[in-house]
């Protein structure tokens, strides 16, 4: 009997941990966290993004956007940020304004 105790308890120690775990993880972005652009790729991301908008800062990037393969946030003078979509192919699909209701 005390070893099925300790049986059971063992295993609701892990059970905790595990819970645990993924409920830090979900708090740190889960499958959500965005991942950003890096090497060659960010660099010709970056170029066609630029070019697409006709200049800019590239404020943020991401690999596996929801939208797109690659998402390019630009920032203009004005302050408007654009997101422009690529493919794998560095392809622009498309981009978006981001307005202030975006942002809620």
């Amino acid at each position: 009997m005390v070893n099925k105790t300790k049986v059971l308890l063992v295993g609701a120690l892990v059970a905790v941990g595990v819970l645990a775990g993924t409920g830090a993880a979900i708090a740190a972005g889960g499958d959500d966290a965005e991942e950003p652009i890096t090497g060659d790729a960010l660099v010709r991301a970056s170029a066609v993004a630029l070019e697409h908008t006709g200049g800019g800062t590239v404020t943020e990037t991401e690999v596996g956007d929801e939208d797109s393969y690659y998402e390019v946030e630009i920032t203009m003078d004005d302050g408007r940020q654009i997101d422009v979509q690529l493919d794998e192919s560095f392809n622009v699909v498309g981009d978006e304004i981001d307005t202030e209701e975006d942002a809620d």
